[in-house]
């Protein structure tokens, strides 16, 4: 399955490469200025940073889906302290 979320900010650069240095201490990570993508060991997870946000794409099991949209957003939460997200996670 297929979850993708939108953190409306002028700092999705930032907060992509802060995920991704963050998880690259464990998991499988790759990231430029603007993409990411994190090997996630419930499923993955890419990252497309522009000028106005950040988009979070998670492909995982259904199971695992859940659990893996609460993860990704309480750490994105942890770097973005200042402006919370309440990530809305649509699934297809």
């Amino acid at each position: 399955m297929i979850s993708t979320a939108r953190a409306e900010t002028a700092n999705g650069r930032r907060y992509m490469i802060q995920l991704c240095k963050h998880w690259g201490h464990k998991f499988e990570v790759a990231f430029d200025d603007t993409n990411g993508s994190i090997a996630l060991p419930a499923g993955a997870l890419t990252l497309a940073a522009d000028e106005t946000g950040l988009t979070l794409t998670l492909d995982a099991s259904p199971e695992g889906l859940d659990r893996m949209e609460g993860v990704v957003t309480e750490h994105l939460n942890r770097f973005a302290f200042r402006e919370p997200f309440d990530l809305a996670w649509s699934r297809s």
